[in-house]
This record gives C-alpha cells, sequence and structure tokens, in this order.
C-alpha cells in the first residue's frame, strides 16, 4: 500500500486559497479515479476537486469552512500501488492567461505626470518584500501579504493584528475584520489598542437596527458577502460617472425575428439578443482601447484582450459574471455558444475558475428584467460597465429623404458607469455613442 497527498491545486494566477465547502467523501470510503473528494469555494467560483488516483480515503486535513492555501495537503488516500505517483495533483482547472501587457513592464512615461504625482502621493511600504516569517517567526500567507500592501499596512501593524488561523496565523478574514474597524491610514496599533495620529475624526460605531419579534434575521451567504464587499470596495476605488445614450434597436429586432428559427434548428443554439450587443461592445471597444483598461495606483494597462463579462442572476438570487475571452476575435456564431455555454454552466454551479478570470469590461442585461435604465457598479479592476436596458416600442421621429415622420421603433436604453480618474465625460460619451450606433446601423440582411 502507498499513500497519496490529495494537494488544492492551482487554479489561477490571483486565486491563492480556497474555503472547504463539503467532504464528498469521508474517511473509510473507496475513491475512483477522477472522482469528486471536496467542494471548495474561492474568491472566484466554486468547483470541485477530483483524485488522479484510485484508493481509500483515511485522513482528513481540513475542516468545513476551513481555508486552505494552494498546495496543501487536503486529504489522504491508500492506493493498491507500491509507490504513489509522483508529482501528480488534480487540476481543477488550466488557466491559458490572455493576451495582455505585463502592468510590470508597462511604460511608466507614457502617463503624463506621473513623476509629479509620485511625489505627492508616494507609495506605502513594500510589504511583499517582507519575509515569509515575519516579527516573532509569525507565518503570513501570500494573500494576507497582498492585502497589506494594497491597504498600505506596515509590518509593526500587521505583528499586531490577532490570528484566528492554525497556531495563530492572521487569515484573509482577520485581515479584512481589522481594515474594518481601522479608520484611517494614519492609526497605529499599540499593546492591540488603535492609536489615531494627527486625524480629525474617528469612524462611528455602525448603527444597531432595531428588530421586531416579527422580522427574520437571514445571515448572508458566502457568495453574498463577497458580492458585497466588492461592491463596497469598487465604490471607495473608483469615483462613479454615468452617461446613457437612447438606441433605436427595430433593425435588429427584425432581423432576429427572420433569422432566430433557422438559427437554432441549424445550429442548435438559441439566438438572444445578448450575443449582439456584445458584439457590438467588442468593436467600440477596438475604437476605443482607452475604455478597454484597468488601474494599478498611478499606473494605466491597456489592455489588449478584450475579454467581455456578462454578469449573470443565478436561482439563488446572487450574481456572477463569466467571462468571454477573445470577444473582438469571435465571430456572432462564436459569441452565441459562448454566451449559452456561459450562462447555462452558471445556473447550474459548473463554471471552473478560469471563466470568471481576466475579464476587462463587463455588460449586464437589465432588461430581462423589464428595467428600463441603471447605474451599474463598476467590476473592479475594470473601468466601465455598461447596462442594457428593456427594448420598449415607442412613437419615434423617422427621418426620411421625403420629410420626418413618426412611427412606431423598438427603443433603449444603454447605461454606463465608468471610472473618472481615467475615463472622462468626453471618452465615456463617445464610447456609449459608438455601442449604439453599430445596433442602429445593423444591416438587415445579414447572413449568420
Amino acid at each position: 500500500m502507498a499513500r497519496y497527498d490529495l494537494l488544492l491545486p492551482a487554479m489561477g494566477e490571483s486565486v491563492l486559497e480556497a474555503t472547504i465547502v463539503n467532504w464528498v467523501k469521508q474517511p473509510g470510503d473507496m475513491v475512483e479515479m477522477d472522482e469528486t473528494v471536496v467542494e471548495i469555494a474561492t474568491d472566484k467560483v466554486d468547483s470541485e476537486v477530483p483524485s488522479p488516483v484510485s484508493g481509500k480515503l483515511v485522513e482528513i486535513r481540513f475542516a468545513k469552512d476551513e481555508v486552505a492555501q494552494i498546495g496543501d495537503v487536503l486529504a489522504v488516500l491508500e492506493t493498491a500501488d507500491k509507490e504513489a505517483p509522483e508529482g501528480t495533483t488534480p487540476v481543477v482547472q488550466p488557466v491559458v492567461p490572455a493576451e495582455e501587457e505585463d502592468p510590470v513592464t508597462a511604460k511608466e512615461d507614457t502617463i503624463p505626470g506621473l513623476d509629479a504625482l509620485e511625489e505627492k502621493y508616494p507609495k506605502p511600504a513594500d510589504v511583499s518584500t517582507m519575509n515569509t516569517i515575519g516579527a516573532g517567526d509569525r507565518f503570513y500567507s501570500p494573500l494576507v501579504r497582498n492585502i497589506a500592501q494594497e491597504e498600505g499596512i506596515t509590518q509593526a501593524e500587521l505583528d499586531q493584528i490577532k490570528g484566528t488561523g492554525l497556531e495563530g496565523r492572521v487569515t484573509k478574514q482577520d485581515l479584512l475584520d481589522y481594515l474594518a474597524q481601522r479608520t484611517t491610514p494614519g492609526e497605529t496599533v499599540q499593546n492591540g489598542v488603535t492609536a489615531v495620529e494627527n486625524t480629525s475624526f474617528v469612524k462611528s460605531a455602525p448603527a444597531v437596527a432595531s428588530i421586531s419579534g416579527k422580522d427574520e434575521i437571514i445571515e448572508m451567504d458566502r457568495m453574498r458577502k463577497l458580492i458585497a464587499e466588492h461592491m463596497v470596495h469598487s465604490v471607495q476605488t473608483a469615483p462613479h460617472v454615468c452617461s446613457f445614450v437612447e438606441a433605436d434597436v427595430t433593425h435588429i429586432v427584425q432581423w432576429r425575428n427572420k433569422v432566430k428559427d433557422a438559427f437554432q434548428k441549424r445550429e442548435n443554439e438559441k439566438l438572444t439578443f445578448t450575443p449582439i450587443f456584445i458584439e457590438a461592445v467588442a468593436k467600440a471597444l477596438k475604437d476605443f482601447p482607452m475604455v478597454n483598461i484597468s488601474v494599478n495606483g498611478t499606473q494605466i494597462i491597456k489592455r489588449h484582450a478584450i475579454n467581455i463579462g456578462m454578469a449573470t442572476a443565478l436561482p439563488n438570487g446572487n450574481l456572477i459574471v463569466p467571462v468571454i475571452k477573445n470577444a473582438k476575435d469571435l465571430s456572432l456564431i462564436g459569441i452565441t455558444k459562448a454566451v449559452n455555454d456561459l450562462a447555462n454552466r452558471a445556473r447550474n454551479n459548473k463554471l471552473k475558475p478560469a471563466d470568471t478570470q481576466d475579464g476587462t469590461f463587463t455588460v449586464t442585461n437589465i432588461g430581462s428584467f423589464g428595467n428600463v435604465m441603471g447605474t451599474p457598479i463598476i467590476n473592479q479592476p475594470q473601468v466601465a460597465i455598461l447596462a442594457i436596458g428593456t427594448i420598449t416600442k415607442k412613437p419615434a421621429v423617422i427621418e426620411t429623404e421625403y420629410g420626418d415622420v413618426i412611427g412606431i421603433r423598438h427603443m433603449m436604453f444603454l447605461s454606463m458607469s465608468y471610472d473618472h480618474r481615467v475615463v472622462d465625460g468626453a471618452l465615456g460619451g463617445m464610447f456609449i455613442r459608438r455601442v449604439a450606433d453599430y445596433l442602429e446601423q445593423w444591416d438587415v440582411n445579414r447572413t449568420i
């Protein structure tokens, strides 16, 4: 008999840890090759860890709801082989990085006024250069150190945070809880007590809601907590500005009604409006590449790949954003198949970690709920998000060679929120207008 260590596999460049959601197998159970042993959840998506070998599960190293780091031993199996396979770890999903500029090699001299900004706003101490073993031989995971670096937390301040992890380690949640209580970057922690230096205010404790005997208390599930955290972070990070455009999509409605049945019969796929909208967005992003960017401090990262996320409502009421990779290189048929595949797998909890990564722009179709327009929150680290309203029939002025006439048209509002740090009103307005132009200029004789 040989023993095999089942490791938590790598699940993407930005995923460093995962939470144990459920053990499908228990100690003493037999496990077949490629059979799921444990269900895990990351800040991106839920997934399963299969066993690369057949054998008997003899030990579980992590309890439910505990957090494991990439490469940790989750469980131990006994196999019939004399020697366990070496160097074999289960793969949840191989991640193929999208083609884009390396932010490390991006030229800083392409950003006007960067030197002046760096003098005025010096970077915080680089926590990423901390030793893996901090003060007092204390271990900090890469994720904790990265968050500390982003929030400007010093090594001394980090050493004062009380850890609830194994052997007193500081977990991601410990750090987030600490940041929620930390009022300003000027705070220090002395003897476990937060002290405020040179600050004119201290954040007051949140008000306690009054609850009657008939009120129902519902604890947020893990995904809702992540969504809440992500939304608050986005609003605190980016100054949101919104622009609105009304588009005449009559030609699209007429064209889709004409071809959708033949398309479904031929491709075995439903042709919805969403792929048409995503195609228009991809074309506009090619025309205005400075909307297809992200921000890293004072650096603007211009993305080469156009990866469009589509916000998808789940049956439990939560939201997830799977990503259509390299949308600019796909035909309308390719976009349609990608949209349908991602939407179906999202609703059936079958998405893989790579399916939600590397988005450069997001589209949310609020029209499917009968909404006319909205002001969506940017999906960080992107700089813009487009909301598509419902299509309604309206009387509208139609310009003809014989003069203006009133007619019934299919009209739709486009709403875009964008990060005013890097996207000004002129650029944002021209971009959303270009999307509308592509929709309004649709060829009713187009073949697909």
